[in-house]
């Protein structure tokens, strides 16, 4: 009884496609560190804006329903890769040749060829931009580096310089975010030390450089599912090669059967 609860479980275990389980994984990983970090990280940035490179509401107005439509679209984005992982991790499980081994014999369909293609392309598409997504998320961590690196100058000024501590400032409206008229829009000196001590521009640079890493994690799990899926998507049309083989065979050897078994009863009318 155990041997055969052992052998269960070696099956089972045998079952489980472990790539897609690895891709699926990765994917669910990076897809939240982008959307929760993202998340907290854009609202950080509007804080920072506010209180210090923007005062006037009206200034930045466009910019926070941008930042606003980009948080609906982080949750959207959530929810349709979690649900679109499980669907690749379930194609996975129904491509295996395990699974094969455990419900007995494997027919492909047409259906079945398309929609595995079908889910090749898909995730294709999602590859490239996701990669989009990974180049955009690197434009927030640069301008933070930026800020962060004028005030690790500000800290440590040069001994032979010739400009002074409040002569070096930071311009986000240089970056597009805000427009030339907002008001003040440059900070120098220590102002701008102060701000790089504050909770909100620390959390939000660590958690816009997690995003990014997030971002480049779910275009590594999307290559991996491409990988994955044409490997499975070969595998259905050998299988299916296979199948039609198999059933001309069965077909030919039913009419040599057939054939041998009218011959005989016509031998056996003869005598």
């Amino acid at each position: 009884m155990h041997t055969g609860c052992f052998e269960c479980c070696i099956k089972c275990l045998g079952g489980v496609p472990y790539a897609s389980l690895v891709a699926t994984i990765l994917c669910f990983s990076g897809v939240a560190l982008f959307c929760g970090c993202g998340h907290v990280a854009l609202a950080g940035t509007v804080a920072i804006l506010e209180q210090h490179f923007s005062t006037n509401t009206s200034d930045h107005a466009l910019l926070s329903e941008v930042i606003q439509l980009m948080q609906y679209v982080i949750y959207g984005i959530a929810s349709f890769f979690f649900l679109y992982g499980i669907i690749l991790l379930a194609e996975g499980f129904y491509t295996t040749s395990a699974v094969k081994e455990l419900h007995g014999e494997f027919k492909t369909t047409a259906c079945g060829r398309c929609i595995s293609g079908m889910f090749v392309f898909l995730t294709y598409v999602l590859g490239v931009a996701w990669l989009g997504v990974f180049g955009f998320s690197a434009v927030p961590v640069f301008m933070f580096y930026n800020i962060w690196s004028t005030c690790e100058v500000i800290k440590s000024p040069p001994t032979n310089g010739t400009t002074g501590v409040e002569q070096i400032c930071v311009d986000v409206r240089q970056y597009g975010i805000i427009p030339w008229n907002a008001f003040p829009g440059k900070i120098c000196g220590s102002a701008l030390e102060n701000i790089c001590n504050t909770n909100e521009f620390y959390m939000s640079y660590h958690l816009f450089i997690v995003a990014c890493a997030g971002a480049g994690a779910t275009v590594i799990a999307l290559i991996h599912f491409l990988m994955i899926l044409s490997s499975n998507w070969a595998y259905l049309k050998d299988a299916s090669k296979m199948q039609a083989y198999q059933d001309i065979k069965a077909k030919e050897e039913q009419e040599l059967q057939d054939i041998q078994s009218r011959s005989k009863e016509q031998l056996n009318s003869y005598t």
